[in-house]
């Protein structure tokens, strides 16, 4: 809900999320290729489920960011009314 104080110079945290997900793209392929390494098949598929949602993650933030800015309203539009319903 917009409520029509927030900061100017607010930040998206898409590359903080970005980098996050590169850091666990390394670790859960690294996750999957040492537990198929020692021979331990579960937890090699763990790693590698993890790993795909992780990678579908990156996709979507990647996605986001070249998307762009979104509209938002300026300082001459007023904040919303709060839904008391």
């Amino acid at each position: 809900m917009r409520t029509g104080n927030e900061p100017i110079t607010a930040r998206s945290p898409l590359r903080l999320r970005l980098w996050l997900g590169i850091w666990g793209l390394i670790w859960t392929a690294a996750g999957t290729t040492a537990f198929a390494w020692a021979g331990r098949a579960g937890w090699a598929a763990a790693c590698g489920a993890l790993f795909l949602v992780v990678a579908v993650d990156v996709v979507v933030i990647v996605r986001h960011i070249r998307q762009g800015p979104h509209y938002q309203p300026g300082r001459d539009v007023p904040p919303y009314d709060p839904d008391h319903g």
